[in-house]
C-alpha cells in the first residue's frame, strides 16, 4: 500500500508532495483509497462534503468505530502526514481479520477531504463541513490562488458542489472515532517511545495582514519617500518570533504575497498569513495581541496602511477523557508497555470532530520531529507498532 501511494503528487525537484484537494493528484489518491476499499470487501462511499468511507458492517446504531486520516498534502510536503493514518487504517483491518476478530460493532475508514488547506487557506474542509464548523456561504466564498472557488474545483473533479453542508445523520453513527498520524515534533523521540497517545490539540488559527503602501520604482524612488509595506512585514515578522518566546508559543509567516511583485518596483501590497499556537488560550491572545500592536507600529513608521483578519481559528480541544483512558488501557493492559499521553501544537479532523463524537489520536514516533516537508519521516519498525497498537485499540473498542 505504501510503495503504491508514493509515487503520487511527488514533485521531482523537491521530493516533496503537491496533493491538493480536488486535483489530479487527489483523484488518483481517491482512486487508491477506493481499490484498498472495494479489495478488501467494504462497502465504499462518498459523503455530500466529498469525504471517503470504507465501511465494515452496517453502520446504523451510532455505536461505529471509526478510524482514518486524510491523504492530501501541504506544498512539498511530507509522505507520512496524512496517508500513515489511511495506511495504517488498512492494515489494522488485515491485522484483525488474520487473528480472527468476530467484530460486535460496524467499523468504518474515511479519507477527510481537504485537511491541509494547501489550496483554499483553510484547513481540515472536509470534516468542518462535515461537523457544521464551516458554513455552506462560507466554503462557497474559497477560493485558490487562481480565482477558482471550492465549488468550482469540486465540480471539476466530478463532485455535486450542491450538495455540501452539516452532516448530523453520519455523525450520529460514529460511537468513537481514533485517528492515527506521524508525530509532528520529537517528544516521543526524546522519550524512547514509538506510540504515544494525543491528550489535547493547542488553540491555533491564522490570522491575515495587509499592508498597503505605494508602488515606485526601485531606482529612482529616494529611501525618504517611499511608503514601503515590506519594510513594515518585515518588522512584523520579527515581532512574531519575539512575541512567541515571551509566552512560550510559536509563531510563523510561512505565506506571503507581493503586489506587483516586480525586482524593480516597491511593493504597493505585501499580505502575510500569520499562524500562532499556544498550549493555552491566555498564551495564544498575548502573541497574537503583541503582533497585531507592532503591525500597527511600524505601519505608521513606514506610512503605509493595515488590516488584520482571522481567517480560522480553532480553541483548545481536549479529547475524550474516558475514550483517551480506554487506549491507554487497552495499550498499557497487563504488559509493561508505557504510553505516554501528550499533547500536539497540529490540528486534525479528530480535534473538529471532537465536538460532535468522542475522539482520541495515537501518534507514531518521529526520528527528526520535521512535518510538513520532504524529510519528514518514521522508521519501518515504528509505523508497524503504531499499526499493531491501532489494531489493539479497534479490537477493544469494535470486537468481542
Amino acid at each position: 500500500m505504501w510503495r503504491q501511494l508514493l509515487p503520487i503528487g511527488r514533485d521531482a525537484a523537491s521530493g516533496g508532495y503537491r496533493r491538493f484537494a480536488w486535483t489530479r493528484a487527489d483523484s488518483e489518491c481517491r482512486r487508491w483509497f477506493e481499490e484498498q476499499a472495494r479489495g478488501r470487501g467494504l462497502t465504499y462511499e462518498i459523503d455530500r462534503n466529498g469525504n471517503q468511507w470504507a465501511w465494515l458492517g452496517e453502520p446504523a446504531r451510532g455505536d461505529a468505530v471509526v478510524t482514518g486520516s486524510h491523504l492530501d498534502s501541504v506544498p512539498d510536503g511530507g509522505a507520512f502526514d496524512g496517508p500513515l493514518g489511511v495506511v495504517s487504517a488498512f492494515a489494522a483491518l488485515d491485522e484483525l481479520r488474520r487473528r480472527g476478530a468476530r467484530f460486535a460493532k460496524p467499523l468504518g475508514i474515511v479519507n477527510f477531504g481537504d485537511e491541509e488547506g494547501a489550496r483554499f487557506g483553510l484547513a481540515c474542509v472536509g470534516s468542518r463541513l462535515t461537523a457544521g464548523a464551516l458554513t455552506v456561504e462560507q466554503a462557497h466564498r474559497l477560493t485558490d490562488g487562481d480565482g477558482v472557488t471550492l465549488p468550482q474545483a469540486m465540480e471539476a473533479a466530478g463532485h455535486d458542489p450542491g450538495a455540501i453542508g452539516p452532516d448530523p445523520e453520519r455523525l450520529d453513527l460514529i460511537g468513537a472515532f481514533v485517528e492515527l498520524h506521524v508525530e509532528q515534533g520529537r517528544a516521543l523521540d526524546l522519550s524512547g517511545d514509538r506510540v504515544g497517545i494525543a491528550s489535547a490539540i493547542w488553540p491555533h488559527g491564522r490570522w491575515r495582514f495587509d499592508f498597503r503602501g505605494e508602488a515606485n520604482h526601485a531606482g529612482t524612488t529616494r529611501l525618504a519617500d517611499r511608503r514601503d509595506p515590506m519594510l513594515s512585514y518585515a518588522g512584523t515578522v520579527l515581532a512574531a518570533r519575539r512575541e512567541a518566546e515571551l509566552a512560550g508559543a510559536v509563531a510563523t509567516f510561512g505565506k506571503i504575497a507581493v503586489e506587483p511583485n516586480g525586482v524593480n518596483a516597491v511593493p504597493s501590497l505585501v499580505r502575510g498569513w500569520l499562524d500562532s499556537r499556544a498550549s493555552d488560550q491566555k498564551s495564544l491572545d498575548a502573541v497574537v495581541d503583541g503582533v497585531r500592536q507592532a503591525a500597527r507600529a511600524h505601519a505608521r513608521e513606514h506610512g503605509v496602511t493595515l488590516d488584520v483578519e482571522r481567517e480560522s481559528f480553532t480553541p483548545v480541544v481536549e479529547f475524550d477523557h474516558a475514550l483517551r483512558d480506554e487506549l491507554a488501557r487497552i495499550l498499557g493492559g497487563d504488559t509493561d508497555l508505557r504510553v505516554p499521553v501528550l499533547g500536539t501544537g497540529a490540528g486534525h479532523d479528530a480535534g473538529i470532530l471532537s465536538g460532535r463524537v468522542p475522539t482520541a489520536m495515537l501518534f507514531v514516533r518521529n526520528p527528526t520531529g520535521v512535518s510538513h516537508s520532504p524529510a519528514e519521516s518514521a522508521d519501518e519498525d515504528d509505523c508497524v507498532a503504531g499499526v499493531l497498537a491501532l489494531a489493539d485499540v479497534l479490537e477493544g473498542l469494535a470486537c468481542t
